[in-house]
């Protein structure tokens, strides 16, 4: 079991404090499926987007476990589940991979704005034709004197419609397989690049996200993250990121819906008894409580293992499977313990269902985590 340090517990007591605030409105937003500027101007200020960089950048210069541990109380504190998917995306897929490969130019350019949320993020690598084959994507980036120009279209990019930055994954040579994929670092009023209207979405509804269309989109050299064809190897870290700290906060709201449904289940009386006192619903609690602590040391430990510089290519896998899943069977066991007042809007818990229900698909599907393992494993053998 990790312990967590006196200075660890301060960042994370120090973001519950903010929370309340984040809360106000969220139904309302929920039901509207309105982005809240002012909601994320409050999450700026708290700190929060800038766990993970340095300093000098006017972050707070934290590694991987602490900013997990944090975030993980952005999960259990705040409610708006889409408010929280929206930080964690401009977090892991802008910030970091501009940390972590970007130029000193890019870092001092674009991290302050990053690490403060006056400049939002975003991350563009799927496309309506390849989905999770990424191999195949379709948007080109062509070199052009000091520049690249990019042409093709990007979906399902969340932050998009909201978005100042977006790191754009094109193809820069067509023969080269994953050494062929560059990552790009587009302003949003670069001429070429165009937001498609908000597309409307099953939950997650206050984290907005549409098309992004590039049409000739010249971008200067400066702007690439890494060097050209290593945007695979870019995309790789950031995946990575992604699924601990997008699922860490998942993990923080199965702990909220778990407290949730204990003192429902102690209060909530029928038949002239606590709910709780019957076996299919403690049953139903008790597996709430190990679903959440397994994926909780799922995740947790593999982050352990990737700050140690270890492969944990199966581990993350495994992670994001077993955390998806819990999110998924939790929300819905939630539900189920509070009856008919779970399946209504004011208590909350059918939006967590909803929301839920996306991280078996974002990040990697269930199906292909699934067959990432089975390769690690000598299972697929597929000739030609």
């Amino acid at each position: 079991m990790l312990e967590w340090t006196e200075e660890q517990q301060e960042l994370r007591a120090g973001l519950r404090r903010w929370c309340d605030a984040l809360n106000d409105g969220r139904a309302e937003r929920e039901r509207a499926s309105v982005f809240d500027h002012t909601a994320w101007k409050l999450v700026g200020e708290s700190g929060v987007l800038g766990l993970p960089f340095g300093t000098e950048w006017g972050g707070l210069g934290q590694g991987l476990l602490t900013t997990m541990y944090v975030l993980e109380e952005l999960g259990h504190s705040c409610r708006d589940g889409g408010l929280s998917f929206s930080v964690t995306t401009h977090m892991v897929s802008t910030g970091v991979p501009v940390q972590r490969f970007g130029s000193a130019y890019l870092k001092d350019r674009y991290l302050p704005g990053i690490c403060e949320g006056s400049t939002i993020g975003a991350h563009a690598i799927s496309e309506p034709d390849s989905g999770s084959d990424a191999l195949n994507m379709r948007t080109t980036a062509t070199r052009r004197g000091e520049g690249w120009v990019l042409s093709g279209s990007k979906t399902f990019v969340s932050n998009g419609p909201v978005a100042d930055l977006v790191v754009v994954y094109a193809r820069t040579d067509p023969d080269a397989g994953p050494l062929g994929v560059t990552a790009f670092l587009v302003e949003r009023d670069t001429p070429g690049l165009s937001v498609g209207r908000p597309i409307e979405k099953m939950g997650l509804r206050t984290s907005p996200f549409a098309e992004v269309f590039l049409d000739d989109c010249v971008v200067p050299a400066a702007n690439v993250i890494g060097r050209p064809g290593g945007g695979f190897l870019v995309l790789d870290h950031v995946m990575k990121w992604e699924i601990l700290c997008s699922f860490i906060v998942n993990v923080g709201q199965m702990r909220h819906r778990l407290e949730r449904c204990v003192d429902y289940a102690r209060s909530r009386t029928q038949f002239g008894q606590p709910i709780g006192s019957f076996q299919s619903v403690a049953n139903r609690i008790v597996d709430m409580r190990t679903a959440t602590e397994t994926a909780s040391r799922w995740l947790y430990d593999t982050a352990t293992r990737m700050e140690r510089g270890e492969n944990v290519t199966v581990d993350i896998a495994t992670s994001k499977l077993v955390a998806s899943q819990a999110n998924v069977d939790t929300a819905l066991s939630a539900v189920q313990v509070f009856g008919g007042n779970g399946y209504t809007a004011e208590y909350g818990l059918e939006a967590e269902l909803r929301d839920a229900v996306a991280g078996v698909i974002y990040s990697g599907t269930s199906d292909i985590q699934r067959n990432r393992i089975a390769r690690m494993m000598g299972l697929d053998k597929r000739k030609g």
